[in-house]
């Protein structure tokens, strides 16, 4: 499997496209670490609101505690400090999901950032990617062998544009059929070619 064409020019196309995807992928993480940063800032309500719950329940209770003691009258008046406190609880609870559910919302927003630019790469550009590599390492491991360039041959027939195939000659289809040893290695050629190959095996 080859990594980049042969050819400077395709080589050249491929890495500057890859460094160009690398990047793009990069930046979008950046970005799905930005949004949830913002969102994140929703919770500090949450915090702030379970912060002062919490400490308020404390003082309270702490209170309440004191004022029990008191003789006679003190079941009746730490009622109202209990009271008071579960209420503060109450609010420091629900502090606590309000964070949740920002966390969670912050989660789902990075993803939802991320999701369509890593689709597109996964997709689109990631399965092109491979085919080329694919085709060009089978391409690159039988152009040396005469049933090789053969292939290679009908290959370039059965896929390259009309005008390019005129461009080798009006019975080209015809000089392959008869074997024309000079037809398959103009047609192998070609097909190499679209590969970003050199039909040498050497960097041009």
């Amino acid at each position: 499997m080859k990594l980049y064409a042969e050819r400077l020019p395709t080589a050249i196309r491929q890495l500057l496209t890859d460094i160009i995807i690398v990047v793009w992928v990069y930046l979008w993480i950046r970005a799905g670490f930005w949004v949830h940063g913002m969102v994140e800032k929703l919770a500090v309500p949450g915090q702030k609101l379970q912060s002062a719950g919490g400490g308020i329940a404390d003082n309270l209770a702490d209170a309440g505690s004191k004022v029990g003691k008191v003789p006679l009258v003190g079941d009746d008046l730490v009622k109202p400090f209990n009271g008071a406190a579960d209420a503060a609880r109450s609010l420091a609870d629900a502090g606590a999901q309000q964070q949740q559910i920002v966390d969670q919302l912050a989660l789902i927003m990075a993803i939802l950032t991320l999701a369509v630019p890593l689709a597109l790469v996964l997709f689109l550009w990631l399965p092109f990617r491979l085919r080329w590599m694919r085709r060009a390492g089978v391409a690159s491991s039988v152009r040396r062998e005469p049933a090789g360039r053969d292939l290679l041959a009908l290959r370039a027939l059965a896929s390259q544009p009309l005008n390019e195939l005129a461009k080798l000659g009006p019975d080209i289809a015809q000089s392959w059929r008869n074997g024309d040893a000079e037809a398959v290695d103009a047609l192998a050629a070609l097909e190499l070619r679209k590969l970003g190959l050199s039909a040498s095996g050497r960097r041009r």
